[in-house]
């Protein structure tokens, strides 16, 4: 039994939503409603409900602001925008989930179902959550942390401090700075999408690399970490890799 509150200032969207929700998500019983910010602020104090659909842009506070008011909560949090922008990239980094709108059924019955599924680890996603909140406050997206899950927990790591990523089927492996290496089971094309903005260089279909910890490449379609590690170069991106190196 989960209770879940529906926060838009779309009075269209929230009904899509409960509708969609009544229909394909049995596990939510209890449906609360607010159209807009301040009446969604008041329903969640009302309600304290297990799970929140929020819209991030909102007159007069959005959805973020909303959850500023919440440094420790007991909800967790599916985010609703029409817009892919700069909030979806802080969402991103804080391994949260989101849905674009319009809603689609499939996403929102997979978005509940990660939810269900991430209950037993729910200190984890108190930690998500602050690091949501530490990246919406930074002004640089090079200062955002990103959220890494393992089977030893959540790490957040700063990208100033990976060197680089590497490929190892459906996972993912982080080789850092002053750390030992950390393994995730989302692809490397995830990571690249969130990281091509601040200097790291796909150069092979395995491998993504941090520009500023890279020593030097060879001949040999390779580049020299400052970790020593030796990092292939795909033949068809060694005159785009060459190029973004010596970009200042």
């Amino acid at each position: 039994m989960i209770s879940a509150l529906i926060i838009d200032d779309e009075e269209s969207v929230v009904n899509v939503v409960r509708l969609l929700l009544q229909k394909h998500v049995a596990e939510i019983t209890q449906i609360y409603t607010a159209i807009g910010a301040v009446e969604g602020l008041s329903a969640i104090r009302r309600h304290s409900p297990a799970l929140i659909f929020l819209d991030i842009e909102m007159p007069l506070m959005s959805g973020f602001e909303i959850l500023k008011h919440f440094r420790e909560h007991e909800f967790e949090v599916i985010f609703i925008t029409a817009y892919d922008h700069y909030a979806i990239k802080a969402i991103k980094y804080s391994a949260l989930d989101y849905l674009l709108k319009p809603i689609d059924s499939e996403e929102l019955k997979q978005a509940v179902k990660k939810y269900i599924e991430k209950q037993a680890s729910t200190q984890w996603e108190k930690e998500k959550y602050r690091n949501l909140l530490h990246n919406l406050n930074e002004e640089k997206i090079s200062n955002y942390r990103l959220a890494v899950s393992t089977t030893d927990g959540t790490f957040f790591l700063s990208p100033k401090d990976i060197i680089r990523l590497e490929a190892d089927g459906n996972y993912t492996r982080f080789y850092l700075k002053e750390k030992k290496p950390i393994i995730t089971s989302k692809t490397l094309k995830e990571y690249d999408e969130l990281l091509s903005d601040q200097d790291f260089i796909r150069v092979h279909r395995a491998h993504l690399v941090n520009k500023k910890y890279v020593n030097g490449l060879s001949g040999d379609h390779e580049l020299t970490m400052t970790d020593n590690s030796i990092v292939e170069v795909s033949r068809r991106k060694w005159d785009e890799v060459k190029e973004k190196l010596y970009e200042n």
